[in-house]
């Protein structure tokens, strides 16, 4: 090899070339994602161009997600030991560097805005500065690392009701696809400082960072992104007086709080003390698409005929843990139970993860919306996941998968209620005992479990809640129809 370099035009790749026999192949391998590419060859040596974007789960040509990347050229006499080193390069959509062979990949940021003191100025340059908002929205949700949730729906309401409002985007880089005609702003750029600072109203579903600061004339409506069966907030075991303090600090922050049902408002309410101000019971945005839509399009992106039985494995994430719990073989399960089996480990756990694979097995921890994998699915394994209050929007069967629920319910986190005693579906502690259930498919004994469930957390899932939430939005005059 005779020299590595990045470059930007026509798009961003990372080439490699040298002398003599050229190498077997070459390939940037991530948790999430790969690439590969041909080698060229000719009389006077050897050139491989390895492309930084890919295309996921049949959508758009995007820059590969942040991370690092395994670089793999084998054959030819060429090891890993003989990779050089290349120094970071902006290259338009993201940002590279070569190091210790691997290709760490970011946003595309410029590196002087990575600092304390770079994000303290652009923080005074745009989020304190006086002067008019915009009619503009400023969506995040799970903290950028896609576009999905109540986020969405109300997104895509807007944009129906209201096509002249500007609608911003958080998103952690340019990997992330946004809706059509939104504008997607990279977290911790100056073009991030400045729409979440002159956006008249914010909608995200989780914490607000970065020292946020609501600017008078501003809103910020808190979606959430769950019915809690676990403690939360102010309610997790054990007091911890900087958690209780952060928590009440970031509840201070938002001015409407939605809940998909009375019995969420209520837990809402009380774990992050959001007293004397409203508090909106309208069914979870996210969930209309679960009434007036279908999965065909989600199988056909993922490959899964309409014949094939599909079951979605989705457990929650783990304090005590960075990746998602290995209480299912996935290859034995599909293999057990002759179905396709989807694995979704919880946003908390796509960063620090890696996607497992095998025969009739797809991981979906990286696809950009849960409610289109609920859609996609006949059948769902979870645990203490709020997708539970979800997917029985479908009416499909529901299977919970608990081993560690003794831990988990007196050391880890706690529960609301007994979900042994009110669950929809059948409690198991093995994947035997799981894949025993999933073969019987006996709903039957379950049926009245289940209706007293939705008729709880699914009364207002009639696939008309964004609507509801954006007349409210407008109603109030929060942003403007243009």
């Amino acid at each position: 090899m005779t020299d590595a370099r990045f470059h930007a035009d026509p798009a961003p790749a990372l080439v490699l070339s040298g002398t003599g026999p050229a190498p077997e192949r070459a390939s940037l391998e991530g948790p999430r994602a790969r690439v590969s590419a041909e080698v060229v060859a000719d009389d006077d040596g050897w050139r491989v161009d390895l492309p930084l974007h890919v295309a996921r789960w049949g959508g758009p040509d995007l820059p590969l997600p942040r991370g690092s990347y395994a670089l793999r050229v084998s054959g030819a006499g060429i090891d890993d030991a003989e990779l050089p080193d290349v120094p970071l390069r902006v290259l338009g959509t993201l940002r590279a560097e070569l190091r210790d062979g691997a290709v760490e990949i970011g946003p595309p940021i410029d590196p002087v805005y990575d600092s304390g003191e770079g994000q303290a100025a652009l923080e005074r340059r745009y989020a304190t500065r006086p002067g008019e908002l915009e009619n503009a929205v400023f969506f995040e949700s799970f903290y950028g690392r896609n576009a999905s949730c109540n986020p969405l729906a109300i997104d895509r309401e807007i944009a129906r009701r209201a096509p002249g409002v500007t609608r911003y985007w958080s998103v952690a880089d340019l990997s992330v696809v946004v809706p059509e005609g939104a504008v997607a702003v990279v977290e911790g750029s100056p073009e991030w400082w400045r729409a979440r600072g002159v956006s008249r109203l914010l909608v995200v579903n989780d914490w607000l960072r970065r020292r946020f600061s609501r600017r008078g004339g501003q809103v910020v409506l808190q979606t959430w992104h769950g019915t809690p069966l676990k403690r939360l907030a102010l309610h997790r075991p054990g007091f911890d007086p900087r958690r209780a303090a952060a928590v009440l600090r970031e509840s201070f922050r938002w001015d409407i709080l939605l809940a998909q049902n009375p019995y969420a408002a209520s837990v809402l309410r009380k774990a992050y003390a959001f007293l004397r101000r409203p508090l909106w019971v309208e069914g979870y945005p996210r969930n209309d698409v679960l009434v007036t839509g279908d999965g065909a399009s989600t199988r056909a992106a993922l490959g899964i005929g309409a014949e094939e039985r599909v079951i979605l494995y989705a457990p929650t994430w783990r304090d005590d843990r960075d990746e998602i719990v290995d209480f299912v073989d996935p290859t034995s399960l599909a293999a057990d139970t002759g179905s396709v089996v989807l694995v979704r480990g919880h946003s908390r756990t796509l960063q620090p993860g890696h996607d497992l694979a095998g025969p009739r097995v797809i991981d979906v921890t990286g696809y950009p919306d849960t409610s289109a994998l609920l859609l996609a699915a006949d059948a769902l394994v979870t645990d203490y996941s709020s997708v539970m209050f979800d997917f029985s929007v479908t009416g499909k069967p529901m299977y919970f998968l608990v081993p560690d629920m003794d831990h988990y319910r007196g050391t880890l986190r706690g529960f609301y209620f007994d979900l042994a005693a009110r669950a929809p579906g059948p409690v198991v502690r093995t994947q035997p005992e799981l894949v025993a259930a999933l073969t019987a498919e006996e709903t039957a004994p379950f049926a009245e479990k289940y209706d007293a469930w939705r008729r709880a957390f699914n009364a207002r899932d009639d696939g008309r809640a964004a609507e509801r939430v954006v007349r409210r939005i407008l109603d109030q005059g929060l942003i403007e129809r243009e």
